[in-house]
């Protein structure tokens, strides 16, 4: 049975420490219940603070742990959940990065420690900024928040950030994004550690969606880079909500009053993308969507994302994602089980559909 080890941090919103905790401990656990079949439990879980003291994630709530960070026996997986400042210390002072690293510095040793000694870590949200701190990040593909990403790509350009994923695993670290994908990242590494099956099982009892891989919608691309031209701010509108039409570079300078090659000069400073590249990415992003949440054939999606060439549309989008759409929407895609519980208990019988 592996050993995973949650954090309890100071800061941050405990339901990134409490999801994990429970999605660990009932994997393998719960639907077996529900099943009438034996428990096996897949995962021992130990939560820890520093000292084992209380850890005050806001002045509404503290977790105390079963366990001191000093104590705990050598695990398999640590997971870091979010954590350093509460909501009332945003709200007056704003996100301060050093200061996220600064509340909970001390558990960074036991990261350099525990990853040293063979166990893979996991962090989530501003969580992430912990890893990188304690150096596991360097070289490596990573993700945060997404509103996050710019600041911590300037605190830390040693990573590869990766803001558009939900999730990145390089083997021995993953990270995740923003609150709830907590969740998605740990029934990732219940897949990773203990099979499909285990995960899908897990997520079934505990109501709650397989992982997601990417965590903005396209409408919120705009809010991925800090920027002050607000002509580029209304092309990046404008091919948002157009993004389906047959769209022209010379045509969005256009309507900026722009000169197409100063349109492309000021639109890739602000953005970090050429015009077309960030129109590609804005309808593989939505096609992504449309892969995980419907049951459309490829070609369908390819012309709701402003592809009529379906070939063209599955190059695109496997030079973006590394799979083609088929396979995307065969790993991501949600399908109903056929047999499943309501959320009393009971047994219901659902058509089945393709793998999740």
């Amino acid at each position: 049975m592996l050993h995973v080890v949650v954090l309890f941090l100071n800061g941050g919103c405990a339901s990134t420490a409490l999801l994990p905790m429970e999605i660990f401990r009932n994997a393998g656990t719960l639907w077996n219940l529900l099943s009438g079949k034996a428990p096996e439990p897949r995962f021992r879980v130990t939560t820890a603070s520093l000292g084992g003291g209380p850890a005050v994630t806001d002045q509404l709530v503290s977790l105390l742990p079963s366990s001191a960070v000093e104590t705990v026996e050598r695990p398999d997986l640590v997971f870091v959940p979010a954590g350093g400042l509460p909501l009332d210390t945003l709200m007056q002072t704003g996100y301060s990065i050093d200061a996220v690293i600064e509340r909970n510095a001390g558990v960074i040793p036991w990261l350099q420690t525990w990853a040293k000694a063979g166990a893979r870590i996991a962090g989530v949200c501003s969580g992430v900024a912990l890893l990188a701190e304690a150096g596991l990040l360097d070289g490596e593909p990573a993700t945060t928040h997404w509103a996050l990403a710019d600041v911590y790509r300037k605190r830390f350009p040693e990573v590869d950030w990766q803001p558009d994923y939900l999730i990145t695993d390089a083997g021995h670290v993953a990270c995740s994004g923003g609150i709830n994908s907590a969740a998605d990242l740990s029934l990732y590494l219940v897949e990773r550690l203990a099979g499909r099956d285990i995960a899908l099982q897990c997520a079934k009892a505990l109501l709650i969606e397989m992982p997601r891989t990417w965590q903005i919608a396209f409408a919120d691309v705009v809010l991925r880079r800090d920027h002050r031209d607000e002509n580029i701010q209304r092309a990046q509108d404008w091919v948002h909500q157009h993004f389906r039409q047959s769209i022209g570079v010379d045509a969005i300078a256009a309507r900026v009053g722009m000169s197409p090659r100063n349109f492309i000069r000021r639109f890739k400073d602000a953005t970090g993308h050429t015009p077309m590249s960030y129109i590609h990415i804005v309808r593989v992003t939505m096609a992504k969507r449309l892969l995980e949440d419907g049951q459309q054939t490829i070609q369908e999606v390819s012309r709701a994302v402003g592809y009529d060439d379906v070939i063209f549309f599955r190059d695109l989008f496997k030079r973006h994602t590394g799979i083609c759409p088929t396979d995307y929407r065969s790993r991501f895609g949600a399908s109903p089980m056929s047999t499943s519980f309501d959320q009393r208990g009971s047994r219901i019988e659902v058509p089945a559909g393709p793998p999740w």
